[in-house]
């Protein structure tokens, strides 16, 4: 597909693979959205982005997208300034290994990585829907097994651990990716999952030591993050014909085979819409 400038937005865009992505898509002419929490980080964006040249095309939102007040001031800057939204590509996470609750009483994990991707990817529907090839890639971990959702404790209140906790989230944005392709399958809006593999990228988090150890063996032998992100471009830039699609790396994966079940799906879909119900 032949480039045309295109209005992107990335949520953990100030960071590791996010921020690669950003420069990426400066540097061939797109008009660029990234938000992110650290306001430092964000500065910095804007910086390089002015140093090329792009500074009239780069954007910063700085919020805390574990908070879902945050989210919808977020889809609600975007959508004023920016009435088209060609690709939104959901980068966002951070590890903790101890449990976390934000003031809005929600585990800090399911509602950055999951509920987070949620209210951005349904919010900014209106926007993308103007878009001529609009996409959503939700970077995060198909094809990779992972347990099912704890349906009577979401928030991991009884057991929680920083890797039960990411895998869940996992699970429930590979859910996410089939709620969002049932409900808009008439918008033309394209959702792909995404695994890039493993990337050197910059692993934002708060470890325990066993668990630091493996990340640091993951940026030792991971991919540049220039090579990690080759696959999200090409998704950008050439969006599959099918609502929902997943991808590891460049390898597009059977959803038949790795838990996109409609069932668990429309379940997720409830649960989630009770927890945001009042918040």
């Amino acid at each position: 597909m032949t480039h045309a400038t295109r209005t992107i937005v990335i949520s953990g865009g100030t960071d590791g693979m996010g921020r690669a992505l950003a420069l990426t898509a400066l540097r061939r002419g797109d008009t660029v959205v990234v938000v992110g929490r650290d306001e430092r980080k964000g500065q910095v964006f804007l910086d390089a982005a002015a140093s090329s040249g792009a500074e009239g095309r780069a954007f910063f939102l700085g919020a805390d997208l574990s908070l879902v007040s945050e989210n919808r001031r977020v889809v609600r800057r975007i959508t004023e300034g920016f009435p088209v939204v060609d690709a939104l590509v959901l980068c966002a996470r951070h590890f903790r290994s101890t449990r976390l609750v934000t003031a809005e009483g929600l585990e800090n994990t399911f509602a950055l990585e999951y509920l987070s991707r949620f209210l951005l990817s349904h919010g900014l529907v209106p926007s993308l829907r103007r878009a001529d090839a609009p996409v959503v890639v939700n970077v995060a971990g198909p094809g990779v097994p992972k347990p099912e959702i704890h349906w009577d404790d979401p928030g991991l209140g009884g057991n929680y651990h920083g890797v039960t906790a990411q895998l869940q989230a996992g699970r429930a944005n590979d859910l996410l990716g089939v709620a969002f392709a049932g409900e808009h399958a008439s918008s033309g809006i394209r959702y792909v999952l995404l695994n890039p593999g493993g990337v050197a990228t910059s692993f934002s988090g708060e470890y325990d030591a066993e668990t630091a150890a493996h990340v640091e063996s993951l940026k030792r032998f991971g991919k540049p993050v220039e090579e990690g992100i080759r696959p999200i471009v090409a998704r950008v830039d050439d969006p599959p014909a099918e609502p929902l699609s997943a991808f590891v790396e460049d390898r597009r994966i059977t959803l038949a085979d790795h838990g996109f079940d409609p069932e668990p799906a429309a379940r997720l879909l409830a649960l989630t819409r009770t927890l945001l119900d009042g918040r």
